[in-house]
């Protein structure tokens, strides 16, 4: 088997594909979405004629993006100014005349639409006292003063009132270092679990319907759906609808590798890998293909800067990426 292309990033850090005409496209296909002017579009017309795979790799890298709307933008400007451009590179016309009443409803369907998908977000924020975005950690100071340092993508509701100290896991993941208080048990609960604890340090990280407690020192009781568990330093428990995992032992250098903007893997599969890389990600990782998602990967990689972490992982793997405007990466 050969080996395959190297990829190439010029001094200023922009993607360069190795193939130059698919390069051409995708100069183009960044022009066209800023440039609609009659000499661009006879420009870019002139191009994609010169060579049948111009107007290939256009439309495979249109596709990709599924920008629909420039297509059609692209037809009806070519069409304004007499150019001829493929079916294939344009989006169908419309065969009945449009109604008056249809923009109202496509524009109500699409706030609706924009609504529904942001609804989980709005919630999250409205229960939430503290919260992180994409990539970002922040270590919270609490009432008793305890800290919550809080991963990408965080939110925690605080309950200190009454005497009580209690923090819900709402989303994502999160690390306590305790103040010691015997009278006053400090409770974390995440979505599956409960964890009870005098004064001590440990992380709750909850995603996939599981939430997973890692203990670094001191000792905790961790309840689920049936019955209850105590862990020791260095052990940790997954917790889901149904019931608690066996107590094994944690990697507490890989588990907590975050606080110190890293991430570590040791034989891990891919896309597993690519999935934990991509939760530091403020953008779209696309995958074509069949990917060897299998391959077991290992190294540290910095979460600050995710995308070349991503493009690092990728070329260990053997994976090809592609990085495409407005922060898509495409991996085949």
């Amino acid at each position: 088997m050969g080996q395959k292309p190297t990829r190439d990033y010029g001094s200023d850090g922009e993607y360069k594909h190795p193939d130059p005409v698919t390069d051409q496209a995708l100069d183009w296909f960044i022009r066209l979405q800023e440039e609609r002017d009659p000499a661009t579009l006879a420009e870019f017309e002139a191009w994609r004629r010169s060579d049948m795979r111009c107007g290939q790799a256009f439309t495979r890298i249109s596709e990709m993006h599924g920008m629909a709307s420039l297509r059609k933008a692209t037809e009806t400007d070519a069409h304004r100014l007499g150019l001829d451009v493929p079916a294939s590179v344009v989006s169908l016309r419309e065969r009945k005349a449009p109604r008056r009443w249809l923009p109202a409803i496509a524009a109500a369907a699409v706030l609706l639409l924009i609504g529904w998908q942001q609804l989980p977000g709005v919630m999250l924020r409205w229960q939430s006292d503290y919260m992180t975005a994409t990539g970002q950690r922040e270590t919270i100071t609490l009432p008793d003063g305890s800290t919550a340092t809080l991963n990408t993508s965080t939110a925690i509701a605080v309950d200190f009132s009454g005497g009580r100290r209690r923090v819900t896991l709402l989303d994502g993941e999160a690390y306590f270092d305790v103040q010691h208080d015997p009278s006053r048990p400090f409770i974390v609960a995440g979505h599956f679990t409960q964890v009870e604890v005098k004064g001590t340090a440990f992380s709750v990280r909850t995603e996939n319907d599981q939430d997973t407690v890692v203990l670094e020192r001191g000792r905790v009781e961790v309840s689920g759906q049936a019955g209850h568990e105590f862990l020791a330093p260095g052990q940790m428990i997954v917790a889901s609808a149904s019931g608690l995992s066996a107590v094994e032992g944690a990697d507490i250098d890989q588990s907590l590798a975050w606080r110190n903007g890293q991430i570590v893997f040791r034989d891990r599969p891919f896309r597993a890998a690519l999935g934990d890389l991509e939760r530091y990600f403020d953008g779209r990782v696309m995958v074509i293909g069949s990917l060897a998602s299998d391959r077991l990967v290992s190294g540290h990689y910095r979460i600050d800067d995710p995308d070349a972490a991503i493009r690092t992982l990728a070329k260990s793997a053997g994976v090809d990426v592609t990085r495409l405007p407005g922060g898509i990466l495409i991996l085949r």
